[in-house]
């Protein structure tokens, strides 16, 4: 006699993860979520969106990459959420669409429960964070697949925009100012490039070297800062003065802000205005990584960019720092010349 269990598929191990992930979803709600979890489909009533002019749709999807690798090898697995969340959701900012819900996927060697629990708690904090509803999600088992401790998550996510509202390159001009708010750490971008440094370098996740203010496993660990309500405060408060926004993930600074800059213009930073995350320091340091190939790789230490009307610029600062983030004018856009390798690059050095 075959059973599944047999085959490596653990029926009741999962039905315990999502008895023990319901709490943490449970947070992860907005008035508009009809119904719980344990349906076919999530429901959402997008009613309020008849008060849209042009209501359009804005959707994303995206994963972790390999940062999924330390949590593993670190056994903590509460924190990849709010990275998942992040990298979806603030992708959609970016265009002035307030995210509404997400639904996410877990593929595991195996199920055990409280893993899953402990993934789907960051995934829920993440959702909270960004005011998002987490309405959905599946875990898949994957025996022969991916090893018992193995796993991957990804996630989407829908938002919508008023047409007139939608930002982006259309409304960047010359002259405005780019302000920078600060990224909390490598984010979940470029971990091939730190999984590859960690074992040519031989470093020790757990130990703390110089210059670092935790062990590096928990630097690597840290969450990627969720800018979504700031964003969408600043939507608000600057309406048309507030052009654009850059999420800064792969690619680094230069490649995403070259993204929201029409022809004709280029973006400008500054290194002068801004210091260099230990952290990022350290690891280009011990393992010699060109710096070029480092900005194309990492934040460098911007995780999201606004681009703005010049004579808003201190006012967005002082509304940024009054919700907590200590953000700052570290570069400009202007005409393009002859000479511009492309539509964005960093000027001067970094700051000490």
């Amino acid at each position: 006699m075959a059973t599944y269990k047999d085959s490596g598929v653990d029926i009741d191990a999962g039905d315990r993860a999502v008895e023990l992930m319901k709490a943490s979803i449970a947070r992860a709600s907005r008035p508009e979520v009809m119904g719980g979890i344990g349906g076919f489909a999530g429901l959402f009533d997008a009613s309020a969106l008849k008060a849209m002019k042009q209501p359009l749709l804005a959707t994303s999807t995206d994963g972790v990459g390999t940062k999924t690798e330390i949590a593993r090898l670190m056994g903590k697995y509460d924190t990849i959420g709010e990275d998942l969340v992040a990298m979806v959701v603030d992708d959609l900012v970016v265009c002035g669409a307030e995210p509404l819900f997400m639904t996410d996927y877990i593929a595991v060697g195996k199920v055990i429960p409280e893993r899953i629990a402990d993934i789907v708690s960051g995934i829920a904090r993440g959702c909270e964070k960004a005011g998002t509803a987490l309405i959905g999600g599946e875990t898949a088992e994957h025996p022969g697949l991916l090893d018992e401790d193995e796993f991957d998550i990804a996630g989407a996510a829908t938002g919508a925009v008023d047409a007139d509202n939608q930002l982006g390159a259309h409304r960047v001009k010359s002259g405005d100012v780019i302000i920078a708010m600060p990224s909390s750490g490598f984010h979940a971008n470029g971990y091939s490039l730190i999984r590859h440094i960690l074992k040519s370098q031989n470093l020790d996740l757990s130990k703390s070297y110089e210059g670092l203010s935790k062990t590096l496993g928990e630097l690597l660990l840290t969450p990627t800062e969720i800018y979504t309500l700031d964003c969408l405060a600043l939507i608000r408060a600057q309406g048309e003065k507030l052009h654009t926004f850059s999420h800064i993930t792969g690619g680094g600074l230069a490649d995403n802000t070259a993204r929201v800059i029409p022809a004709g213009l280029t973006a400008k930073y500054d290194r002068s205005t801004w210091s260099l995350p230990a952290e990022m320091k350290f690891l280009a340091t011990v393992a010699s990584v060109p710096q070029e190939d480092m900005e194309r790789t990492w934040n460098c230490g911007i995780g999201m960019s606004a681009i703005i009307d010049p004579s808003i610029a201190d006012l967005v600062i002082r509304s940024l720092a009054a919700r907590g983030m200590k953000a700052w004018a570290a570069g400009t856009v202007e005409p393009s010349g002859d000479n511009d390798k492309a539509p964005s690059y960093l000027v001067s050095q970094y700051g000490g």
